[in-house]
Parts: C-alpha cells; structure tokens; sequence
C-alpha cells in the first residue's frame, strides 16, 4: 500500500504535528475527535429510529380511509 516514499512523507506529517501540537494536545484531540464521532452516529441512529417511527405512522393512517392528520407542519 505504501511505498518508501509515501512512507517517509506520513512519518514526516506526523512527526511535524507531534511537535506543533504536543503529546498532551494530541491526546485531548483524539478523545475530543471519539466523542464527536459516538455524537455523530447517536444522532444518525435516532434519526433513522424517527424515520421508521414516521414511516410506521403512514402506513397505519394510510391503512384507515378516514384518518385525517392534523400534525402536518406549518410554513413560516
């Protein structure tokens, strides 16, 4: 995957970050980094549960000729 070069070029980068940043700043970016990707993916996991809740609900309003739905959202 990598040869020598794009080898050297990576280790170049990362020593370059290490000394820009710090062991310390590095660390804290990477569990700041963690927590922002399980943020990331909650919210898409709730979304997605929303979605099939929504999905469910049309299936049953459309199931029954008669329901109307009042909670259709208002332009502002």
């Amino acid at each position: 995957m990598f040869g020598p070069k794009e080898l050297v070029i990576v280790l170049v980068v990362l020593l370059i970050v290490l000394v820009v940043f710090g062991p310390k700043r590095i660390k804290s970016l990477g569990s700041e980094l963690g927590n922002a990707i399980k943020g990331f993916r909650k919210a898409v996991r709730e979304n997605e549960a929303g979605a099939e809740a929504l999905e469910h609900e049309g299936q049953e309003a459309s199931a029954s000729p008669g329901a109307t739905r009042t909670d259709k959202p208002h332009n502002v």
